[in-house]
């Protein structure tokens, strides 16, 4: 899925296919933390089975308003104690597959949101 939103500064996510993803013009193959002026490669859960909360704390020290999970191809919901932590420290957690995580990320950064995109690639 090519993704067309045209706007200036921040990484953008260009493109998503399953187990592949581009930000700016860099291609990703592992799951990945992406944010406006931050990018968290190589990010340890290769898929939902394997998201823990201690994959999600390092996160909790950026003042995000909210966090992006892509859970994968399909949309999947981790359990409550994965996402905790990052909702008692008041940052919001939206949960959906990662192609729509990836538009919705393109979205907020676009509206100037303090977010981050958490996308599960496998």
């Amino acid at each position: 899925m090519r993704i067309t939103l045209e706007l200036e500064g921040g990484n953008r996510i260009r493109a998503y296919r399953h187990g592949e993803l581009t930000v700016n013009q860099t291609r990703y193959t592992a799951s990945t933390i992406v944010m406006p002026e931050e990018i968290l490669a190589d990010w340890p859960p290769p898929d939902l089975d394997a998201l823990r909360a201690e994959h999600l704390a390092v996160l909790y020290e950026r003042e995000l308003e909210v966090v992006v999970l892509g859970t994968g191809p399909r949309l999947r919901f981790p359990p409550p104690a994965v996402t905790a932590g990052l909702l008692a420290r008041g940052v919001g957690v939206e949960v959906m597959d990662t192609p729509a995580a990836c538009r919705t990320y393109n979205i907020l950064m676009g509206d100037g949101r303090r977010v981050a995109a958490a996308l599960l690639l496998g």
